[in-house]
């Protein structure tokens, strides 16, 4: 039996270009799993470790103020797309907003504003302990980011002033 037959078939079963267009599908196929199971199969295995982030969203108007005052955030979960995730605001506080404005002589001082607060968050999560790129959902967490702090009936955007990663 010969291995390539007067056809041009394998074995007298495939052609030789199915055969490599089906290679190259598999492959392709296994890239993209991998791709998209291998983080989620390693943070299942690796030890997970508590993290703490702080939001803060500057300068929230009176409107977003009463609405959190109204219907509490505390004890919510994160939303990221359409599904929940394990990360739930642990707290939140309603803080003066200070901004910085020029005096009539240039000088430039903080002042109070008396109709924006700042509202923080925290937010309470696990994470794997040797994570290189911690996240919530599909955002990444690091200080100095943009966070979207979205549950199932509030969103809004602030900055992250703090994380921390471990006890």
């Amino acid at each position: 039996m010969k291995i390539i037959n007067e056809k041009g078939k394998l074995f007298g079963v495939i052609n030789i270009v199915d055969l490599l267009v089906l290679v190259a599908a598999i492959a392709v196929i296994a890239g993209i799993g991998y791709k998209l199971f291998a983080p989620q199969i390693a943070e299942a295995t690796s030890k997970q470790v508590p993290m703490t982030v702080v939001v803060r969203v500057r300068g929230a108007t009176p409107f977003l103020v009463k609405e959190v005052q109204r219907n509490s955030q505390v004890g919510k979960k994160i939303v990221s797309g359409s599904s929940f995730t394990n990360a739930t605001i642990t707290d939140m506080q309603i803080e003066d907003y200070v901004q910085q404005v020029t005096t009539a002589d240039g000088r430039i001082v903080d002042a109070l504003d008396s109709t924006k607060k700042d509202l923080v968050f925290t937010i309470e999560t696990t994470v794997a302990e040797d994570t290189a790129a911690p996240s919530i959902g599909t955002q990444e967490v690091r200080a100095g980011r943009t966070f979207i702090v979205k549950t199932n009936d509030f969103e809004t955007t602030g900055n992250i002033d703090s994380v921390q990663i471990g006890e």
